[in-house]
Parts: structure tokens; C-alpha cells; sequence
């Protein structure tokens, strides 16, 4: 039987009888009094739990209910072994080091005290997790948690939204109606897919880049998850368009042993050439994405078809190539 199994069957008794003695609890329990004295203890100091020896009884009872100082007792509604615990604490430490806005940090640290009290202090466990993980997010951009939660309240209430827009493509700054669809946390970065009432279409909105956010009264229009995935999740990246083209990438030897265990996405077919090397096929409707991260593999990826998506590839690198030939400057 393992501590909390203990414990539970501690509680079930004091809470069905007057008192229990000594002699019971050791002997329903099979354990030594050291053993009865630690869980006892445990209960008391970690659970908040009422328990008291009555002299004049002869055995442990919980005091009755009144006015009490301090946290309440309660049992946790879950059991758990150390192992698992361990586990949850690995989890909560993972997800606040992923979550840059903060959003879950509030509901996640009373679980967290809980999950520690649970376990014991002994070998100071989530101290240690912290210690022994680190998590470092690259190009995670800052965003107004305020407009976060504005825009999470209105997908789940289905409600419309006005936000005021910065495209930073275009460098433009606009007013949209929008029908909230659902939010994807994709690279480090929040995006609301939704439906655009001024471009009728859909659209996925960057959050950062949402400058202001009211909710209206009105009810959002509703759109297929079908539809959402054709158009927003049919091609490569995070940019949106059903008029799909896929794309042959042939990566060196080298470079095949990471990218032969890379997801590029859901739907893309990848094999092995005869030199070791890797082709991977992939999807894209829109090739911005798709051509930043062909390029950051240099030499060692190679477009070998569209034509059109191999020459855009091209020009890049040559556009590149030509702020090194030049001057540096100040020379």
C-alpha cells in the first residue's frame, strides 16, 4: 500500500467513526508506529488535516467542524505515485517556460503548490526540475495579454471582434471585422484564424500584431474545421490559401540525418536517396515560409521543383549575395 493509499484509508476512518485507536490504525494499515506517526504527521502539517489525540478516548478523532485560521483540509481529488508527480512537475515546469504571455501561470501554481506538498520537500523536486531543464524560445514576439484574453473570450462566445490590424507585410494599418474561428500557438507565436468580414475570406491574424480589440454583440460567423484546414492548413506555414503546389527538396547527407526526423507537415512524403541523402516533399500555398526556411539550410537543401519556386530561391540568395559583394560600409 503506498502513502497515499495510507492516507486515504486514515481519513476514511476517522471520518466514519468517533475516534480510532492506535492499535487499529496499525493494524488496518499493516504498518509500524513510526510508520503511523510520519502519515499522521503528513496529514497535519502538508494536508491542513484536523486530527487530534484524545486522551480521554484513547485514540485519534478529527475536531469538530468550527471557525478555523488558516488553509482548509482537503484530500486531492487524484492520486498520484512519486514517478507520476514527478512527471506533472516536469509537465508544469515545460509549460511555463513555453508560455510567454503568462496566460497559464495563474491557474498552474496552486497545482503546482499542490503537486510539491503531495510529493514532499525532501529532495526539493521542483526546485530541482527547474534546475535541470531550461527551455529558451527564439523569435517568441511580446503581445497584450489584455488582447489575448479579449480575443480568447470572443472565440469561445462565439462572438465578432473589431481589431485594429498592423500588416507588417505591407505596413499597413487597418480596421477589421472578424469572426473568430480558433487560435494556433505556432512557432513560439499566437495566430487567430478567423473569417475576415472586410476581405471576406479567411485570414490568420498575428496577435502581436493586434494594436486594439473590442468584442461585439454580435454572433461570429461559424466555418467548417474542413474548410479552416483547406485553406489554413493545407500548405506550408502559418499563411493561408487553398490553391496548393508541392514543392521536391533534396537535402545533402549531412543535413538528410536531422531533417529524415523533421514534421515540415502532417502531409509531406519524404525517402531516402541512394548517397544518403533526403528528398521531402511538402505542400505550400504561399512559398514566403516555405523559401525562409529553405534558405537558412544554405548549400546543403536544394529546390528541385516547381521551376517557379527553385528560381524565386535563387533570386534571393543572388539578392543576398550582393550586400556581401558590395562595399561593407563605412569602407
Amino acid at each position: 500500500m503506498s502513502g497515499m493509499e495510507r492516507i486515504y484509508q486514515i481519513d476514511q476512518m476517522l471520518g466514519n467513526r468517533p475516534f480510532v485507536s492506535r492499535a487499529e490504525l496499525q493494524e488496518r494499515l499493516g504498518i509500524s508506529w513510526a510508520t503511523l506517526k510520519r502519515d499522521l504527521a503528513y496529514m497535519k502539517d502538508r494536508l491542513n488535516a484536523p486530527i487530534t489525540y484524545d486522551r480521554h478516548l484513547g485514540g485519534y478523532r478529527f475536531e469538530k467542524a468550527g471557525p478555523r485560521v488558516g488553509p482548509q483540509y482537503e484530500l486531492p481529488g487524484l492520486w498520484f505515485s512519486a514517478e507520476e508527480i514527478h512527471a506533472l512537475l516536469t509537465m508544469q515546469h515545460l509549460i511555463s517556460s513555453l508560455d510567454s504571455g503568462g496566460l497559464l501561470g495563474p491557474q498552474i501554481r496552486p497545482l503546482l503548490a499542490r503537486l510539491t506538498g503531495l510529493l514532499g520537500s525532501a529532495d526539493n523536486p521542483a526546485e530541482e526540475v527547474q534546475r535541470r531543464i531550461r527551455i529558451q524560445t527564439v523569435g517568441a514576439r511580446e503581445f497584450h495579454l489584455d488582447h489575448f484574453q479579449a480575443v480568447g473570450s470572443a472565440l469561445l462566445r462565439r462572438k465578432r471582434l473589431i481589431i485594429r490590424y498592423h500588416a507588417r507585410g505591407t505596413d499597413e494599418v487597418t480596421d477589421r471585422e472578424v469572426s473568430p474561428q480558433r487560435l494556433n500557438h505556432y512557432r513560439d507565436n499566437w495566430y487567430l484564424d478567423a473569417w475576415c468580414h472586410l476581405r471576406d475570406g479567411l485570414r490568420a491574424f498575428s496577435v502581436d500584431a493586434i494594436e486594439s480589440v473590442e468584442i461585439l454583440d454580435k454572433r461570429a460567423k461559424d466555418v467548417s474545421d474542413r474548410r479552416l484546414d483547406e485553406v489554413l492548413g493545407a500548405g506550408y506555414g502559418i499563411f493561408s490559401g487553398d490553391q496548393v503546389t508541392w514543392a521536391v527538396l533534396r537535402f545533402t547527407p549531412e543535413r538528410a540525418r536531422w531533417v529524415a526526423a523533421e514534421r515540415w507537415h502532417p502531409k509531406q512524403k519524404r525517402k531516402t536517396l541512394p548517397d544518403g541523402g533526403c528528398e521531402l516533399r511538402v505542400p505550400y500555398a504561399d512559398d514566403r515560409e516555405l523559401i525562409m526556411d529553405i534558405m537558412k539550410y544554405g548549400s546543403e537543401c536544394t529546390v528541385v521543383e516547381p521551376d517557379a519556386l527553385r528560381q524565386r530561391v535563387a533570386d534571393e540568395m543572388a539578392a543576398a549575395l550582393t550586400h556581401y559583394r558590395e562595399t561593407p560600409p563605412g569602407r
